[in-house]
């Protein structure tokens, strides 16, 4: 998981709360890891900062220079997509509209979703008054926010990926350039898949500091929800449809869930020490389960069809051995879900 802790914005708060980048995105990143933990999610093996990850970025960028797909201008280095094949491709993009007219885009982000018809820029180089630079083989600067996920890909990884996500909104620009950059100086695929999740809404809107709806764990847990409960409100919606909090929809999914572990516990109060893994019932929840996350990460389908199977059994009527096949592998499946248990 990548740590762009370099980027415009991040640079710009330091400098309106005087305080270091450093101290400020090592304070966000520790935050929000502790949400991480918070929520039962597995740590990465790998938490690189792209400001650990500058080398890489300069020698991308020098082999980029050297093949032509990025120029220099006015000090900046610029990445040409034209000269890359298949260029916004992950989005779809119909590049016959792209402009005849040389534009180039400076700034490592931009407002809305909308596409930059134009070239991006790879990195900036120092000018007075700034203050966050590196001294590099390619002068003196910073690499943009385009090409900080490349490089700490590069430092860690050197095959395909199996799966590559983020938000949405990363669909505008972003993974298209980060594809771009690493495919420019690699001769195979980034990544097999690329996965994008909706955001999350409060009420029907977007949650910001204006609108005052911004919601934290603190807040549901004091409104008398466990842990447990919000991971699974968070999960149980497709990842690539908005997911909506409201007071109903938090009660319902609860209910949901708490409904759940009554007739898990019902099911643990017939287990025996030896367990039948092989029984009609243990083989339709393993086949459930595997069928709706092999398709698109259907967790709302999956968890619905374990519950629909449970719903339909009279626990007094299983036999020992059965129910605790029935409960090894539902405690193998919350190893990914982390919810029942």
């Amino acid at each position: 998981m990548n740590f762009t802790d370099i980027e415009d914005k991040a640079i710009a708060e330091a400098e309106k709360r005087k305080m270091s980048l450093i101290d400020l995105t090592r304070g966000n990143i520790k935050e929000f890891i502790g949400e991480m933990n918070l929520l039962r999610m597995k740590i990465p093996d790998y938490l690189p900062k792209s400001s650990e990850a500058v080398d890489q970025a300069v020698e991308i960028i020098r082999h980029l220079l050297d093949r032509k797909t990025a120029y220099r201008h006015r000090g900046n280095i610029y990445f040409d997509p034209l000269k890359f094949p298949g260029f916004g491709r992950i989005y779809g993009l119909d590049m016959t509209k792209w402009p005849a007219k040389k534009r180039r885009f400076h700034r490592d982000t931009y407002p809305g979703m909308r596409w930059n018809r134009g070239d991006f820029i790879l990195w900036h180089e120092c000018r007075g008054g700034d203050t966050i630079c590196w001294d590099t083989r390619i002068g003196k600067g910073r690499p943009s926010w385009n090409i900080q996920d490349p490089s700490m890909i590069s430092k860690h990884f050197e095959e395909t990926l199996s799966i590559y996500c983020g938000g949405f909104d990363n669909l505008f620009r972003h993974h298209d350039y980060t594809r771009a950059i690493l495919e420019s100086i690699r001769a195979y695929p980034m990544a097999k898949f690329w996965l994008h999740c909706h955001h999350l809404h409060v009420n029907g809107q977007k949650m910001s500091k204006s609108k005052g709806n911004i919601y934290y764990t603190d807040t549901l847990l004091e409104q008398g929800y466990d842990i447990s409960e919000i991971r699974f409100f968070l999960i149980h919606g497709h990842y690539r449809e908005t997911l909506n909090y409201s007071d109903k929809n938090m009660r319902s999914a609860t209910d949901k869930l708490r409904a759940f572990r009554e007739m898990v516990n019902k099911v643990k109060g017939r287990v025996d020490q030896v367990a039948d893994l092989d029984g009609k019932v243990t083989r339709k929840i393993n086949g459930i389960f595997s069928e709706r996350m092999d398709d698109d990460l259907d967790v709302r389908g999956a968890f619905d069809g374990l519950y629909r199977v449970l719903s339909e059994l009279e626990p007094m009527e299983l036999k020992p051995t059965e129910a605790s096949g029935i409960m090894k592998s539902l405690r193998e499946i919350d190893g990914v879900l982390r919810v029942i248990f």
